[in-house]
């Protein structure tokens, strides 16, 4: 089961009632909805159309409940009070409803919950989809605990609780059975979950791509035409299967029988290709749901990427393949290619058929698919699987992450990315699949504008592609700024082993070249370290008396095929390195197959005395004999033609080598935080006041909710009261204005430092009340913060901000003005693991300051971790905070943890909900 589809931003519908997809058991489609007035006749029909024994289970009793029950039901206006959530599909025109749940409010905790399931539909995991939805709903709305009264023969809805992963306890009384689940975020449900969606999006896509039969609609016999192009290219590539071209005004094209509609064709169709002008594709789509087709691919454009006339057809596009069950691949894509032997597939308008390979890649460019599929020739990257997802409309990255993370014939991933339409998602699957296999994405509009206009220090340093970059941290995803390095990579990643380490050794006939490589490799954080003399002493035996035998090795212009042979062989079998890059440039045309032939055997005798777990790459600059590439029996040498190359493709597979080495991330649980309290006072105070910065007093409420090392004292609102607060905290002391509106205290005179004693607190407060009255700011001023004074430790920075897309993103970096000046920031995605934690805190360039610099103490490092993940989860779960910046945070030394000097905590009505 699954929620799919990478343009739905949230995991749950909105109670406004927005509809969700959901993938069945069985991999066809369904609408998950939330219920509300309009659907009370459907509701009605469902419950009629129950089984006896099923209304008993639900309503127990076995007539159909009566209206005014299932109008309430239908109420999901306060999801704090009840919600109904229903699966349907649209049959004519009436909503056709295949399981109903819903909850009610038991108590402040409690909910209780209940489901029906049509007759029909039983096994197709309706029943557990359901519930998961509900529960992440209880969850948004405050809740903990699920509650169910059913009686002990049913089963099905004992399974459903059991399957769920949420903590259950069964209790008998009489004939009925309560049943109580107990659940938190995140925990051992969401892996359950995991795997019930990654079985259901394979089982989807199966046909995708292993059809038996295809059907191209809008064949043509107008060479012109893509629908020619369509059924020439499946033509040309060899497909296995049946072809059936769809074309009402043609009885044959190409030697094969055409029809003159999808519901004609004698075989049920797996994928049907569909290049017809997009005011006919809605029409198209009708004739193939009645053929039940089980895919479809849709080439044609003119969707949303042409305004909102065509996203509106878009969207009635993708509703119509819901409700009919089947998957959708575009619309205005470039089409699908599966170059299995068996299969043969080019479902594209090009006749260009990549090499057979282990590397799957989806596009989200149509006309960048063409360059694609002819790079990887050229290239001689082999593919296994290409998509080009193009409008997204059903089909997204995140269902081809998962079909490839099972799929044994691919081993590299490779994606080009325009727009997230659930980062969310991305990213739960992605850290999953790059355990096994890297995935190397460019991500288009890495300069555009992003940065949006805000009023904290986070907010203004969070630009979009920070949060992309966050994103594939966190993730192990590898990022390539342009294509010819997505393909390196992908050479690279998909013909070597891993490197071990990042020590290299650099093999050359040229000093230039050996120079620029190791340049190269330094400036992506390799090593190029000097040999020891047992090495050094290997090398001298065969080498000419001039080579240089340090590192870079350079043999000399004049070195033969055999010295080559040997120094590769030593080099890869010396203790010092971990990779090695052979580099050639030609003395003549008539060197350059023996030297080719030379490195090649080097390469085979040093793997056959069992080095295999050190990558080889080589840069090849052979005048007139630049397209020669390196393979031995059992493995492909990436081949470049810059110096530069190969430093950058093992850089970037050593970092994601260390990331897979580095244990799996935890979200940890803070089970002494009021979470209830500070969201409580942020609904509050959005509800009082609307959008806007918290006051300093609900400020401290909420971090003091969480448990966060806020230092003594207060808000006071008058001179005495400050006083008073001064002399309980103890001098010296520090004032501070406390203001919604203003940022920047220090630019209006609203800090005061080291106050020795009443008076001084006196005066501060009067003087900070008339420096705002001269400024006609008096009506910013909520008081006056008491705190006292700390010495020493180092100044930081905790942030986060709300990205529409992404969610809260969490900031860590030096603190003070030098967050301004500087921008040393780190950013994570939240929730963040205490490996991301770790990571964040030793990323930032300042990390020498926090590790203690020229006789200044070193800071509390665990500390610091521990403030970053309190602050994760407040962020994550009190979806109200729009912005957080704490600044300066005072990281004080080892054992003395961490204190928030200054805080400010912002809420807005935020659109990205707490779910899947």
């Amino acid at each position: 089961m699954s929620r799919f589809g990478s343009d739905q931003p949230d995991a749950i519908p909105s109670v406004a009632g927005e509809p969700s997809p959901v993938l069945l058991r069985d991999g066809t489609t369904a609408t998950l909805y939330v219920a509300n007035q309009a659907h009370q006749t459907a509701l009605l029909d469902f419950f009629t159309r129950l089984s006896p024994a099923a209304r008993r289970r639900r309503f127990f009793m076995e007539s159909a409940p009566p209206e005014e029950l299932v109008r309430d039901m239908c109420d999901s206006s306060n999801q704090a009070r009840q919600l109904t959530f229903f699966v349907a599909r649209q049959g004519g025109d009436r909503l056709h409803i295949l399981a109903v749940a819903s909850y009610e409010a038991k108590d402040e905790r409690t909910v209780e919950v209940a489901f029906a399931v049509d007759d029909e539909f039983h096994g197709m995991g309706l029943g557990t989809l359901l519930l998961e939805r509900l529960a992440f709903a209880a969850h948004d709305a405050g809740f903990t605990r699920l509650w169910a009264v059913t009686q002990p023969d049913n089963l099905a809805m004992r399974e459903v609780f059991r399957e769920s992963g949420f903590e259950m306890r069964e209790r008998f009384d009489g004939d009925e059975m309560e049943v109580e689940l107990q659940f938190r975020q995140p925990g051992p449900e969401t892996t359950k979950m995991d795997l019930r969606e990654r079985v259901a999006t394979v089982a989807s896509l199966k046909p995708l791509f292993h059809p038996l039969h295809v059907a191209v609609i809008g064949a043509s016999r107008d060479p012109s035409r893509i629908g020619a192009k369509l059924l020439d290219a499946l033509l040309s590539a060899g497909f296995r299967g049946a072809l059936h071209p769809v074309n009402p005004s043609a009885s044959s094209i190409r030697g094969l029988t055409s029809y003159p509609s999808i519901t004609k064709v004698p075989a049920r169709v797996d994928v049907a290709v569909i290049a017809v002008p997009a005011e006919k594709v809605l029409q198209v789509v009708d004739e193939c749901g009645a053929a039940k087709v089980r895919t479809l691919v849709v080439i044609t454009a003119g969707f949303a990427e042409v305004g909102a006339d065509g996203a509106r057809l878009q969207q009635m596009l993708a509703q119509k393949a819901r409700d009919y069950g089947m998957r959708l691949v575009g619309p205005n894509c470039f089409g699908v290619v599966n170059t299995d032997d068996s299969i043969r597939l080019n479902a594209t308008f090009t006749s260009s058929f990549p090499p057979a390979g282990r590397v799957a890649m989806s596009s989200q460019s149509g006309a960048l698919g063409l360059a694609v599929l002819a790079a990887a020739r050229r290239l001689q990257v082999g593919i296994s699987t290409f998509v080009s997802v193009g409008n997204k409309a059903d089909v997204s990255v995140n269902d081809l992450l998962q079909y490839w993370e099972e799929d044994r014939a691919s081993d590299v991933i490779l994606l080009y990315v325009e727009s997230f339409g659930n980062p969310r998602r991305f990213s739960r699957i992605a850290r999953r699949v790059s355990r096994q296999k890297p995935i190397v994405t460019v991500k288009a509009g890495r300069t555009s504008s992003g940065r949006r206009a805000a009023s904290s220090h986070t907010a203004s340093l969070a630009a979009s592609d920070r949060a992309v970059d966050a994103l594939f941290q966190q993730t192990g995803v590898i990022r390539a700024d342009t294509l010819d390095e997505m393909f390196a990579l992908a050479s690279g990643l998909s013909n070597q082993p891993l490197p071990p380490g990042r020590r290299v050794a650099i093999l050359t006939n040229a000093g230039g070249p050996g120079i620029l490589c190791a340049d190269a490799c330094e400036a992506n954080c390799l090593i190029v370290p000097e040999l020891s003399p047992a090495t050094r002493e290997r090398l001298a035996v065969f080498t000419p008396a001039a080579a240089s035998l340090k590192n870079p090795v350079d043999l000399i212009a004049s070195a033969t095929p055999d010295q080559y042979r040997q120094a590769i062989a030593t080099l890869m079998a010396s203790p010092d390195i971990d990779a090695l890059i052979i580099l050639y440039i030609s003395v003549s045309p008539s060197d350059t197959a023996p030297i080719a032939e030379g490195i090649l055997e080097g390469i085979r005798q040093a793997r056959e005395t069992g080095i295999t777990s050190k990558p080889v790459m080589i840069t090849w600059m052979a005048e007139g004999d630049l397209d020669r590439r390196f393979s031995t029996s059992s493995e492909a040498i990436p081949t470049f033609n810059l110096p530069e190359t190969p430093g950058l493709v093992l850089s970037k597979a050593a970092g994601y080598a260390e990331w897979r080495r580095e244990p799996v991330g935890l979200v940890p649980l803070h089970p002494d935080a009021d979470l209830q309290l500070a969201r409580g006072i942020c609904t509050r105070a959005l509800r009082q006041k609307g959008s806007g910065w918290l006051s300093a007093e609900d400020t401290r409420s909420v971090l003091a909710a969480m448990g966060l090392p806020l230092p003594a004292g207060g808000v006071a609102k008058s001179d005495e009261a400050a006083i008073a607060l001064a002399e309980q905290v103890g001098f010296p002391v520090a004032a501070k204005l406390a203001s919604r509106t203003i940022v920047h205290k220090t630019e209006v005179g609203g800090v005061r430092l080291s106050l020795q004693n009443a008076e001084d607190v006196r005066q501060a407060y009067r003087d900070i009340r008339e420096q705002l009255q001269r400024r006609n700011q008096l009506e910013a001023m909520e008081g006056v913060v008491i705190q006292p004074m700390l010495a020493g430790g180092v100044e930081v920075m905790v942030g986060a901000t709300h990205d529409p897309s992404f969610g809260p993103l969490v900031a860590f970096g030096l603190g003070g003005i030098h967050v301004e000046i500087l921008q040393d920031v780190q950013f994570r995605v939240a929730p963040l693991t205490d490996r991301d934690a770790r990571a964040m805190v030793r990323e930032i360039r300042g990390f020498r300051l926090l590790e203690g610099y020229r006789g200044h103490p070193p800071a509390d490092i665990s500390a610091l971790e521990a403030l970053l993940l309190r602050i994760s989860t407040l962020v994550e779960e009190v979806g109200e905070i729009s912005e957080l910046d704490l600044n300066p945070v005072f990281a004080l030394p080892p054992g003395q943890g961490c204190r928030i000097v200054d805080a400010r905590i912002r809420v807005g009505a935020n659109t990205l909900r707490v779910g899947l």
